[in-house]
């Protein structure tokens, strides 16, 4: 059996190789940063079982978790290269390759859950939006929920604006993670996940902002037990592909990801929702403080950015779209 996927130290000697898919290969690789009892991890392992068996066991996906092949950042260079067949990626860093995906990483954009579920199944809302990379060697296969993300901090409870004054806060690589995060009134840090814990234990940073899930799961609840609700982000996770490969795969494993990805989506999220309670008590239990913040206040904050970032036509109709199915 030949594995369809390579360590970052030899991408690029065999990025011809992967753009291809020949009939061969069957074990397609795919880069997740999060550990494999995450429900990110779950639903595709689940998803792969099932494309095991209507192909009759010729074709999978094997999960390389735990940022084994790189960080997202490098894992989303490598798809794009051909190096990597797949990678579960956060939303933000695809503003990289086209600016308009800023659109679902604004503070406050979704009004729950269930809505952004029905947005990013939604193909005339984001048909256009994840084939626009394909230009560029991407395609956006679908979206995945990663919860509601909340600012942990080391020592300081955070309820306003005010509060987060001074203090480093480690964000995703993207600009405008860093523009929010210091709009909320703190210093937005970018920094790769697995150097996050460190950073706070060692006092580089005063804490970060992430989902209870993976705030519980990478331990985070160690080094950061002051958990402030400020409920700024729901943005979606993707699944990413090189284009040539996935274009190149076999008409019944393309037909197999267009009949089921939705379903794969929808797992997720009924999976994902289970687990943000669970997280969260677990980590009280730990000795996690949960802090009610005003999230009126950090929505009047945050909404220069708002602004900036729903500038061009493209990104005005995205936007306007999503607010139109709040209520739906």
């Amino acid at each position: 059996m030949k594995k369809f996927g390579v360590l970052a130290a030899t991408a690029v000697a065999t990025a011809a190789l992967f753009a291809t898919a020949p009939a061969s290969a069957d074990v397609m690789n795919l880069a997740f940063n999060q550990p494999e009892d995450h429900p990110e991890y779950r639903s595709i392992a689940q998803f792969s079982d099932k494309l095991k068996e209507a192909t009759g066991g010729e074709w999978s996906i094997e999960i390389f978790p735990n940022e084994l092949l790189g960080s997202q950042k490098e894992t989303i260079e490598m798809v794009q290269n051909g190096a990597l067949p797949f990678s579960l990626v956060a939303g933000s860093l695809l503003e990289n390759w086209n600016p308009d995906f800023a659109v679902f990483n604004l503070p406050y954009v979704f009004k729950d859950y269930k809505h952004l579920q029905r947005v990013v199944k939604d193909k005339a809302v984001v048909g256009d939006l994840f084939k626009s990379l394909e230009n560029q060697g991407i395609t956006v296969l679908c979206a995945m929920y990663s919860g509601t993300r909340n600012v942990y901090t080391k020592n300081k409870e955070v309820r306003t604006p005010e509060d987060l004054k001074g203090l480093k806060i480690r964000v995703m690589q993207s600009d405008t993670m860093v523009k929010m995060l210091n709009y909320m009134g703190g210093t937005g840090t970018p920094m790769g996940q697995g150097e996050v814990y460190t950073a706070i234990q060692t006092g580089v940073l005063d804490g970060a902002e992430n989902n209870e899930v993976t705030y519980y799961a990478l331990k985070q609840h160690e080094v950061g037990p002051i958990y402030n609700l400020t409920g700024h982000l729901m943005m979606p996770d993707y699944i990413v592909t090189n284009t040539a490969f996935f274009n190149g795969l076999p008409d019944n494993v393309k037909q197999f990801f267009a009949d089921n990805i939705d379903a794969l989506v929808d797992t997720e999220f009924d999976m994902f929702q289970a687990e943000v309670s669970k997280s969260l008590e677990k980590a009280k239990k730990e000795g996690t403080k949960v802090i009610e913040a005003d999230k009126d206040a950090f929505k009047k904050a945050v909404q220069p950015l708002i602004d900036e970032k729903v500038s061009t036509d493209s990104a005005k109709k995205l936007y306007e779209a999503v607010q139109k199915s709040r209520d739906l």
